[in-house]
């Protein structure tokens, strides 16, 4: 099946999935859905996993608990209903890094100049923000022979996200100028 779809047939199988999931009320059908998806990524799996529980950590971890205290101060508070979510979660977001590590998103998005720029700016910005990171992870191992201490790594992180910050502002003005030199907005 790999090699009868085409990279539009992927894309429109993911998307269908995407809103199909939304549908499913049901954390068995979910769990199976998300084992499902564990055996059909072969030898990617436990990459795509790990990165996908990474990815929803602090966001699943914060959600959760916040609907738990609300919903236990309120007397409603259901286990189900928490494991639904974060279930659904869990597979989206590993059926998304799955879809990106299978499928070249350029021409998955052929006959769609607009969204093939947006994607090809994207993949720009992705490309740049990579650098950066690999270049601030570099020179701050260069300049440390012992481990760091813990402040000292979270200094080291708070002057990455200002850099990021700082280079995402000006990137998102030069595409926007970029978009509109090329009819994207309707001014």
């Amino acid at each position: 099946m790999a090699h009868v779809l085409t990279p539009r047939g992927w894309l429109l199988l993911y998307l269908g999935s995407v809103v199909g999931i939304t549908f499913i009320h049901a954390p068995l059908v979910l769990a199976a859905l998300l084992l499902g998806a564990l055996v059909f990524a072969g030898s990617r799996r436990w990459p795509l996993l790990k990165k996908t529980l990474l990815a929803v950590l602090v966001f699943n971890l914060s959600v959760s608990l916040g609907y738990a205290l609300l919903a236990l101060w309120q007397g409603r508070f259901s286990v189900d209903y928490l494991l639904l979510v974060n279930l659904r979660v869990l597979l989206l977001v590993y059926l998304g890094f799955w879809f990106v590590a299978a499928v070249d998103l350029l021409p998955a998005l052929a006959g769609f100049p607009l969204l093939r720029l947006i994607m090809t700016l994207a993949i720009g910005q992705i490309k740049t923000f990579e650098r950066v990171l690999r270049d601030f992870r570099m020179a701050f191992q260069s300049r440390n022979l012992v481990r760091p201490r813990l402040r000292d790594r979270a200094r080291n992180s708070a002057a990455q996200a200002e850099t990021l910050l700082d280079k995402s502002l000006a990137a998102a003005g030069e595409t926007a100028l970029a978009m509109r030199s090329r009819g994207a907005f309707d001014d």
